[in-house]
């Protein structure tokens, strides 16, 4: 026969295991959630930089030619 008794603590470990659980599904879901707001950011980031890019470093095709400079003069001797 076997000799067994019952855990006393068993319910309140149970209870907190439980506890644990959701508490850590609560903080999954949290981080889910920001990690999607995350890569909304970084993808909205990634868009303003290709556009500053593509202002600052137009090809050379597209962009209008800089008006030529003077040559420069030797000074005149008085």
């Amino acid at each position: 026969m076997l000799n067994w008794r019952r855990d006393p603590d068993y319910e309140r470990r149970m209870n907190a295991l439980r506890s644990e659980t959701a508490q850590i599904r609560k903080e999954t879901e949290q981080i889910r959630k920001e990690n999607e707001l995350l890569r909304e950011q970084n993808a909205r980031g990634r868009e303003l930089l290709a556009s500053i890019d593509a202002l600052c470093w137009e090809d050379e095709s597209s962009s209008i030619p800089a008006p030529p400079t003077p040559a420069a003069t030797a000074p005149s001797s008085p």
